[in-house]
């Protein structure tokens, strides 16, 4: 079923729950530029690229939660915590959220899926074709997710996808963005991958110490520096190194 509106339409911060300024996560730039303005998320699939520490990370996992997620990953279905990391932020945000759309969602998070998986071992299913997913490989196990998971209309979120997965199974991880967002689906994914980011139709928004901003992909700092390390590589290698 395709719905009407995109699951989340806007997000914004709930000024009665306002964070301290003054103290992280909010002197985050690109948290502070949520403050001010909020985000509008489109239809299909949203991507923030940028540095680590830019805030992508701390968007994605507070969107997440204020969806409903675990944010150690997981279903709209299976709150859970083991050692908690988060930052304040997903408890202070408003989602308005899209008319006619679904509740679902899943937060797939590089970092804590292996917890995930301890969880559905310890909470089997009814479903007797379960993967093991501790049995397969880091990788082999993300594609197994997507296989499994991403295959409803809601809300999917995704911290750094790329970390477990090679050049062909992004690849592969693109195509299941790409089938899950035409039955209605709603994706925000926090990557590093220039592969990624050159998925077709995306809404690409690269987040540094100026915040956020809309942008393409040639356009962007991550796609720059690897197209002139792949030029050059010994170039980079010998400033890091310092070889003459």
């Amino acid at each position: 079923m395709r719905f009407d509106q995109p699951p989340v339409l806007e997000v914004t911060v709930d000024r009665s729950k306002r964070l301290d300024p003054d103290e992280w996560p909010m002197t985050v730039p690109a948290v502070a530029q949520l403050d001010r303005e909020g985000l509008r998320l489109d239809p299909g699939v949203t991507l923030l690229v940028g540095e680590n520490g830019s805030g992508k990370s701390t968007l994605v996992e507070a969107v997440a939660m204020a969806y409903g997620l675990s944010p150690e990953g997981g279903s709209a279905f299976g709150d859970r915590t083991t050692r908690a990391s988060e930052s304040p932020l997903g408890g202070a945000l408003r989602l308005r959220r899209g008319l006619g759309s679904g509740r679902w969602g899943f937060f797939l998070r590089a970092e804590t899926m292996h917890g995930f998986y301890t969880f559905l071992e310890d909470n089997p299913t009814a479903n007797p074709r379960e993967p093991l997913f501790h049995e397969m490989s880091h990788g082999e196990s993300f594609l197994e997710v997507l296989r499994t998971r991403f295959d409803s209309s809601g809300l999917y979120c995704l911290d750094e996808p790329e970390a477990a997965l090679s050049f062909s199974s992004t690849l592969a991880l693109i195509t299941t963005l790409h089938d899950v967002t035409r039955s209605g689906a709603q994706v925000l994914c926090a990557t590093h991958s220039p592969v990624l980011a050159a998925m077709p139709g995306a809404t690409l928004l690269e987040v540094g110490e100026w915040g956020y901003r809309r942008t393409r992909w040639e356009d962007l700092e991550l796609v720059e520096h690897w197209r002139r390390y792949l030029d050059e590589p010994q170039r980079y290698l010998r400033h890091l190194l310092g070889d003459d």
